[in-house]
């Protein structure tokens, strides 16, 4: 029962769309390279050309007979299932030609062929970055020499018979972390025969300098570093854990897996985002006397990076279908903080001087920042009352004066009962 549930519900998902898994081509933009010698030099022209990448049998017909077709098939890797569950529209596909750099070995499979010509197909989406590397084995013989230099014309509507050999795969291929916060970059790959020496690196580049962070060589079984799980990589897991991000944990991070002769990489970029934390220096009703002034600021504090926004807004009237607030044209700015965990703060402030029309405004600040959904905002109302008069402070003025002697004749009665009442109790001790 449970099965016919997730059936149906994987249908009704993919209604109406054209899901990966259920489609049986992918339409692809071919980057094609012609290597030529001009004036002694190595020169490459890159021509884009209409290709299809098709699911099928070997024999059948092109899906788009005017377009290149990689027609892939007899794969054990199967390349819809690292993007299964996606609009087809929402996915970037490319393809390439792959060189080698002259190292020739026979590839683990089934047929006479010893030489293989390779393509690399990338497909993008927002959430994921697969690379695949497709073989087509070739009749002719190794030329001997770097291959890309002998490379056979591809026709415009030529079928290229191939299968996948293997696969590399990054669900995280953009992260935003906030500081101190724990991620997982993740990386898998796959490979189209068993036991294959795979050899996974782990590097950060950042501002031209590259970091090795990890590094497993599957032929000594040797590993360096630290954040991939040794067991998990048996499996094709090659997930590099962060357990604790910092500033200098930007960059970008490259997941590389080497199969000889294949070499393919992911990249992740990482990026530290810290929302700013928002505060007024007053309460959310400011009570002021007409004329008064106060200083009112919005503080932005700790966050990163550096540029952020923030908007003094006012409103008369709340109330539904009211007019929509103002911008304030008073407001002044003050410099960046540069705090010591490399966040910065800005405090926007402007001079409030109270008159009675303002009574009853509310006065709202907001903080836009690219760490913020939508941006965060602190309010206050505005209160003014009429400075009080000379007969209300001389009527003040004398309401003290009575407290204070009702105060101080209730303190002598007090002291007088006390002390008859401890004369009282010596004059009743028996001697």
């Amino acid at each position: 029962m449970s099965l016919i549930l997730k059936i149906l519900s994987y249908l009704c998902l993919c209604a109406g769309v054209r899901c990966v898994q259920l489609v049986s081509s992918l339409p692809c933009n071919f980057t094609d390279e012609n290597v030529f010698m001009k004036d002694g030099l190595t020169e490459t022209q890159h021509i884009h050309r209409e290709a299809m990448l098709q699911f099928d049998q070997a024999g059948d017909p092109p899906v788009n007979p005017h377009a290149i077709t990689f027609l892939i098939t007899d794969s054990k890797l199967d390349l819809r299932r690292f993007v299964e569950g996606v609009e087809v529209d929402r996915l970037d596909c490319e393809l390439r030609r792959y060189s080698t750099e002259g190292i020739y070995v026979r590839w683990p499979f089934k047929g006479e062929q010893v030489y293989n010509l390779w393509f690399s197909c990338i497909l993008k989406h927002a959430e994921f970055t697969v690379t695949g590397f497709l073989r087509q084995p070739s009749d002719q013989p190794p030329p001997g020499q770097q291959d890309y230099r002998s490379w056979p014309a591809i026709e415009d509507r030529e079928t290229l018979t191939t299968s996948v050999a293997m696969v590399i795969k990054t669900k995280t291929p953009a992260v935003r972390a906030s500081l101190g916060s724990q991620q997982k970059l993740h990386c898998q790959f796959a490979v189209d025969h068993k036991a294959p020496k795979v050899t996974v690196e782990w590097h950060r580049q950042h501002r031209g300098e590259r970091t090795r962070l990890f590094s497993h060589n599957g032929r000594t079984g040797r590993s360096e570093g630290s954040g991939v799980g040794q067991r998990s990589l048996a499996d094709g897991d090659a997930s590099y854990s962060l357990p604790f991000a910092k500033m200098t944990s930007e960059g970008t991070y490259i997941c590389s897996v080497s199969v000889i002769p294949l070499f393919g990489s992911v990249e992740i970029s990482f990026h530290i985002e810290e929302p700013p934390r928002v505060s007024l220096n007053i309460r959310p009703t400011l009570l002021l006397q007409k004329g008064g002034e106060q200083k009112v600021s919005c503080n932005a504090e700790r966050y990163y990076p550096l540029d952020v926004e923030i908007v003094w807004y006012v409103q008369d009237d709340r109330r539904v279908g009211a007019p929509l607030p103002k911008e304030l044209q008073n407001v002044l700015l003050s410099s960046h903080i540069h705090n010591q965990d490399n966040t910065y703060s800005l405090t926007a402030f402007f001079y409030l001087k109270a008159s009675l029309k303002d009574s009853g405004r509310q006065y709202t600040c907001s903080v836009s920042h690219q760490s913020l959904r939508m941006p965060v905002t602190e309010s206050f109302i505005l209160m003014v009352e009429e400075p009080s008069s000379w007969m209300d402070n001389l009527f003040f003025g004398l309401l003290v004066v009575v407290l204070l002697v009702v105060l101080l004749v209730l303190l002598v009665v007090l002291l007088r009962y006390l002390h008859s009442a401890r004369k009282q109790a010596v004059l009743k001790k028996p001697y």
